[in-house]
């Protein structure tokens, strides 16, 4: 983890999720400030396969970016999305769907679509509210 955080430390791209299973198969889930391309992932893969020593542990390596798909972990991910409809489940089981509008280093802003019964109404969430938060892909 300390060498996947050196690499990427200072740069768009950061360290989202790391797993390495008892078989010594070595997960590493990036993302970026702009996007992670293939050739982020090659790179970084690259550098940790150089660093380690075959000889000593054999190893399996997995690097890929965050899916579009996957559930939002870090606050530069929320920045990132800043404009986007988000769908968020707190702690308690809440849910709410909104586009995110603000998010700092403390938590985020949602504004909630209206509706006739309802108007729209922004909605604050501590990061340790959250218990899970998707992006809305929308076609």
């Amino acid at each position: 983890m300390e060498l996947v955080e050196g690499t990427l430390e200072g740069g768009p791209l950061f360290l989202v999720g790391m797993k390495i299973t008892p078989d010594n198969r070595i997960f590493i889930d990036i993302d970026g400030d702009n996007g992670v391309t293939i050739d982020d992932c090659i790179a970084l893969s690259r550098t940790v396969e150089n660093s380690l020593n075959r000889d000593e542990e054999d190893f399996e390596l997995n690097v890929s970016s965050a899916g579009a798909d996957s559930p939002l972990k870090m606050p530069r991910q929320y920045v990132r999305h800043i404009g986007r409809s988000l769908s968020v489940t707190t702690n308690e089981g809440e849910k709410a769907e909104g586009t995110l509008t603000a998010a700092d280093e403390n938590g985020i802003t949602l504004k909630s679509a209206g509706s006739k019964k309802k108007t729209s109404e922004e909605l604050h969430y501590a990061y340790s509210e959250i218990k899970t938060a998707h992006v809305i892909i929308k076609f």
